[in-house]
């Protein structure tokens, strides 16, 4: 029963960067499943949801916990945007006082933010200790959010992610070059625009994204959040990133058996060879360390 849950874990643990500080740490996670290790909960002080971004599949999982969580236990949802008080239906009035949203952010080791979202039954202490708690002993940046779709970052970051998919057919770029745009040379990290997408999973992009053009019938700019063809091929063919073993990237070997990064072609969906990219504005950039100069540099270029 514990087969998926143990091959995820020691592939997490091979991954690089590493989610763990230290390989002896990992002796601290304990596996299991359901149907074996529901009722261990009851002696736990914090329960942290983290299952799919479906809302009838946390329901049912907040109907098993509820079974065996010990009153006055905080009780807490990883999700990326699925509106809190939704997930409070049929729940006890203890459950719904301890209950709110705990957005971490992927990898949580390296990202800072930790949004705290609170339902309109939270319990204003239970809001307090973990704002406090997530600044203080997990060394988060932690934000209070509406219960709004997407909360903050979520709502802005996936806007971004977007409006460049569509942007990057109209403008008929490649993927190698967005993200050699949007990474480092913007004050972002390496893993700029689509290899973020790979490391969080496609799959939690568009559930997000379907998520805010449901509950968002009024935005002034809900048709960003129409997922283009073929990001919707992606999705379906379930290339979802690291976690299928492919996405916008793929690893591979070669005739040498080393290893190798192919690109995705979004015209073919066919994996190349990763592309060399350059442009005259960023070898304009090189040489300026000063991140406010770079980036007026890259506003003004062709």
């Amino acid at each position: 029963r514990n087969r998926i849950v143990n091959s995820s874990l020691q592939a997490a643990l091979k991954s690089n960067p590493s989610p763990i500080y230290n390989k002896a740490f990992a002796n601290r996670i304990k596996t299991g499943n359901y149907d074996d290790n529901m009722k261990d909960i009851a002696s736990v002080d914090w329960i942290v949801e983290v299952v799919v971004e479906n809302l009838a599949i946390k329901q049912s999982v907040f109907e098993q916990v509820e079974k065996y969580r010990k009153p006055g236990t905080f009780i807490t949802s990883n999700t990326s945007g699925i509106p809190i008080h939704l997930m409070l239906e049929g729940r006890s009035e203890d459950f719904q006082k301890y209950f709110c949203g705990t957005h971490f952010f992927n990898p949580p080791r390296y990202l800072k933010l930790l949004e705290i979202i609170p339902s309109p039954k939270t319990d204003p202490d239970v809001m307090d200790f973990l704002m406090h708690y997530g600044d203080l002993f997990l060394g988060k940046t932690t934000v209070l959010c509406k219960d709004t779709p997407a909360f903050i970052a979520n709502r802005i970051g996936v806007y971004s992610i977007m409006a460049l998919f569509h942007l990057i057919e109209k403008m008929d770029m490649t993927v190698d070059e967005v993200d050699k745009l949007t990474g480092p040379v913007l004050g972002r990290p390496q893993s700029a625009t689509f290899r973020t997408c790979d490391v969080v999973g496609l799959d939690t992009l568009v559930h997000v994204a379907k998520g805010v053009y449901n509950n968002c019938p009024n935005d002034e700019s809900r048709d960003q959040f129409v997922l283009p063809n073929y990001v919707a091929k992606l999705y379906e063919n379930k290339w979802w990133g690291d976690k299928t073993k492919q996405g916008f990237f793929k690893k591979t070997k070669d005739a040498d058996g080393a290893s190798e990064i192919l690109t995705l072609d979004i015209k073919t969906l066919e994996y190349k060879p990763k592309a060399k990219v350059k442009f005259d504005t960023l070898e304009a950039t090189k040489a300026i360390d000063n991140l406010k100069d770079r980036v007026k540099v890259l506003a003004a270029g062709k």
